[in-house]
């Protein structure tokens, strides 16, 4: 019962609630990237040295927490004023 709740919830959602989630979500995915970036900048082996990854993790980390920042100051003052 507790799921229909919650999906009745995202679907009455105000749109500030739903930029706000949005937000959150690019902003884990920023989250993600810094940790891959991370893990790709450590200690390899002299034989792995050539094996470069191809995503560009600090593109990805920046754009994402720009876009996820800005949608989740947007919806701030919103989401504060209903609680």
């Amino acid at each position: 019962m507790r799921v229909m709740d919650w999906f009745h919830d995202l679907l009455f959602a105000s749109d500030a609630k739903l930029l706000a989630m949005a937000g959150a979500g690019f902003l884990l995915v920023a989250g993600f990237a810094s940790l891959m970036e991370r893990r790709r900048g450590k200690a390899r082996d002299i034989e792995r040295l050539d094996q470069v990854g191809w995503v560009p993790w600090t593109s990805v980390f920046v754009g994402c927490a720009i876009i996820g920042g800005g949608m989740l100051t947007m919806s701030l003052p919103v989401v504060i004023g209903s609680l």
